[in-house]
């Protein structure tokens, strides 16, 4: 059965639902001390990277818990997406996978906008393989990119490794909007969105996570956490840049031993809004929880957020 993510500790979702939700209350109805304000109202807009998307939902879900006059809006349409929105002014908090951009900063400029970035986890993009798979356990760097490259004739296992069997590849992975193709494509591929285009791509990583669990010989690539929820599904791969196989885990991310794909994920605010309520509390209670619920949906909090916090004071 394929897992959302997220889910195990929010709600059931079916994986053809709207990209866009509104959080309800759900669940535990427990109070955080850091509330300073128990009466808000309004609507808060994100939208954003499909992977931090998991981290965002379930801080909209605790807040909610706590102020039910509020409409947290959380979508997922990538990194690129979100960054449009945000830097049209269309969003309040964007979730990014990869740093903004020059060309978005200047974007967010031309319409006024300040923003303020929050680095709230690590990630370490996971390459997987179904888990009938018995034949791949180690890909190095410079087998990823003879798959993914830009010119890549590749169709078979075999012409990746003499050893792998004369079988189809069938890849999977996130849409050209995605931080997570931006950065993955840069580090593989040595330019960030040159990649070979004949794979089924998706924004909804959970989508590829069905992929590849449906098929024998598929491989493709998505944030930690997608794995992780879904191991009994899938098999991840260890990654060898030339120092020997590592295998993406809580500790080899954190300390950046799983290399090239070990990465901060972030969210972005309009700063104009962040001295709003009910923005700026949201934010707050962001930040406050983030150690807590990065952790819980698969990813890996900072070793402090101190750095973050005074970013709001």
């Amino acid at each position: 059965m394929i897992k959302l993510v997220n889910m195990k500790r929010v709600v059931s979702l079916a994986l053809g639902v709207a990209l866009a939700v509104s959080v309800t209350a759900c669940g535990s109805s427990t109070k955080n001390d850091n509330a300073s304000n128990s009466n808000l109202s309004g609507k808060i807009v994100i939208d954003g990277s499909s992977t931090v998307y998991p981290v965002t939902s379930a801080v909209a879900e605790e807040f909610k818990n706590e102020q039910s006059g509020v409409e947290v809006s959380v979508a997922m349409s990538g990194t690129g997406g979100g960054m449009k929105k945000f830097t049209a002014g269309e969003i309040d908090i964007c979730d990014a996978s990869r740093k903004i951009k020059p060309e978005e900063v200047e974007a967010a400029k031309a319409k006024g906008i300040d923003y303020v970035e929050l680095e709230i986890a690590y990630d370490g993009i996971s390459v997987v393989v179904n888990k009938d798979n018995t034949w791949a356990e180690t890909i190095t760097v410079d087998e990823l990119n003879k798959i993914w490259g830009k010119d890549s004739k590749v169709k078979t296992w075999k012409e990746v490794n003499p050893a792998w069997p004369d079988e189809p590849i069938k890849l999977y992975g996130p849409g050209t909007d995605s931080g997570t193709f931006e950065f993955f494509t840069e580090k593989i591929n040595k330019k960030a969105k040159e990649s070979r285009t004949d794979y089924t791509p998706s924004e909804d990583d959970n989508v590829l996570v069905q992929g590849i669990s449906g098929d024998k010989d598929a491989m493709g690539y998505f944030g930690f956490a997608y794995y992780e929820e879904n191991q009994d599904s899938l098999k991840v791969l260890k990654i060898d840049s030339g120092k020997g196989p590592i295998e993406p885990t809580a500790k080899t991310i954190k300390d950046k031993t799983y290399s090239p794909l070990s990465r901060p994920l972030y969210i972005y605010v309009n700063k104009n809004k962040l001295n709003q309520s009910p923005v700026k509390e949201f934010v707050k209670f962001y930040i406050d929880k983030a150690e807590q619920l990065t952790k819980e949906v698969g990813y890996i909090p900072l070793e402090s957020y101190d750095a973050e916090k005074a970013k709001l004071k």
